[in-house]
């Protein structure tokens, strides 16, 4: 049997009444994803933790549970009706914490920042969306609902937010990433595929009977290097500029006295707006045709794998212009608009036919050594959401 969690009591109000001392709490409950880390905690603690501060502030809560060990929660503060609806979401995993420089689960509070695993990315932005929706609906219900999705897994394959969407939906979302309080409205997306290029084992003194699959390969990565160029010079996007493609594992060979019969590219394509995993593979196999062509011998597999969509949001969709308003009331000039290169579960929301855009923090460190969250930022983030909930859904 595993060992049962320690439980971690939900303190009293007065010590959550604003953002950090949330967050505080928050950041000394291990949530290092398993899918990452073999061994690590995942969510049921922090979970557990989130369910219980919520409960006790009205919002009716739902946890989702299909994989075990791995619960996302929505909570809901129901509207009176006749009101939109809008969902804030954030992910509770975290990435691991053996490379972290000192205690990842102590935070530190130097200089108006606070350090800790998760600060950044992204639990600073789950406590500013707990701490702004209970704020927004402390005086009573709201005409619209306002939904809170503390989600699993967000950092391998996101299936947190897959199961809610399953069950739940809203009229548009905020994801709560951190964005240094800049309005981004686009995001790049990723298709990984393997390239397996077959040749013919012999004894390495027959290189009459072998064909190096490693030595053909090796035409294929020249090729996949002239790609990049090329997508470098094309057409780009206003935002995002233009995808890229490199190549990250390779796996080829036996033993130095044999020629290698086999040699296995896996490579990344990240992608924006227009692009998406059919065209990649049409790209990819458009190359890889033409070094069958001209290249003896040369045969090659090509197999997709895990691959998620660009992000693109309308800036005029109401809950931008509503978030925009009042970012630029908070911060005192129009917010920067911007887009990651990273992808982020906007694109699944945004698939489900959800407008949605990202807007968190401001801070360093994600997945890094050192870790921090500008606590100005933090409480900046929870008065701006805080009106756009109100705003949004009244």
């Amino acid at each position: 049997m595993p060992p049962e969690t320690p439980s971690i009591p939900v303190v009293p109000d007065v010590l959550e009444a604003d953002p950090g001392r949330l967050l505080a709490r928050l950041i000394a409950i291990d949530s290092v994803n398993p899918d990452l880390v073999p061994g690590g905690a995942g969510e049921t603690v922090i979970a557990d933790f989130c369910s219980e501060w919520l409960a006790a502030r009205g919002f009716e809560v739902h946890r989702l549970e299909k994989c075990p060990g791995r619960p996302s929660l929505v909570a809901i503060a129901r509207g009176t009706g006749g009101g939109r609806s809008l969902m804030l979401n954030g992910h509770l995993d975290t990435v691991g914490c053996a490379d972290y420089d000192g205690d990842p689960l102590d935070p530190q509070l130097r200089d108006g920042r606070m350090y800790g695993r998760g600060t950044f990315d992204m639990k600073g932005g789950i406590a500013a969306m707990m701490v702004a929706a209970a704020r927004a609906t402390a005086h009573g219900p709201l005409r619209g609902d306002v939904v809170l999705a503390c989600v699993a897994d967000e950092e391998h394959g996101s299936s947190g937010t897959e199961e809610v969407l399953e069950s739940f939906t809203a009229d548009a979302a905020i994801v709560t990433e951190p964005s240094h309080l800049e309005v981004t409205l686009a995001h790049k997306g990723f298709a990984w595929f393997d390239v397996e290029v077959e040749g013919r084992a012999a004894h390495g003194s027959r290189p009459e009977l072998g064909i190096d699959a490693i030595a053909k390969a090796g035409h294929f990565l020249v090729a996949l290097e002239e790609l990049g160029r090329q997508l470098a010079q094309g057409p780009a996007h206003p935002l995002l500029g233009t995808g890229t493609v490199h190549a990250s594992v390779i796996h080829g060979g036996e033993e130095p006295s044999t020629y290698p019969a086999h040699c296995r590219i896996t490579l990344e394509r990240r992608t924006v707006p227009g692009e998406n995993a059919e065209s990649v593979e049409r790209e990819l196999t458009a190359v890889l045709d033409r070094l069958a062509a001209t290249v003896p011998d040369f045969r090659y597999r090509l197999t997709r794998g895990l691959h998620r969509e660009p992000f693109q949001a309308d800036p005029e969709a109401p809950v931008v212009r509503a978030l925009t308003r009042h970012a630029t009331q908070a911060l005192g000039h129009p917010p920067v608009v911007r887009a990651e290169p990273f992808w982020t579960d906007c694109a699944i929301l945004d698939r489900a036919g959800i407008p949605c855009l990202l807007f968190g923090v401001d801070g360093e460190g994600a997945h890094a050594a050192t870790e921090y969250v500008d606590l100005a930022s933090l409480d900046r983030l929870t008065d701006i959401l805080t009106h756009t909930i109100a705003d949004f859904c009244s």
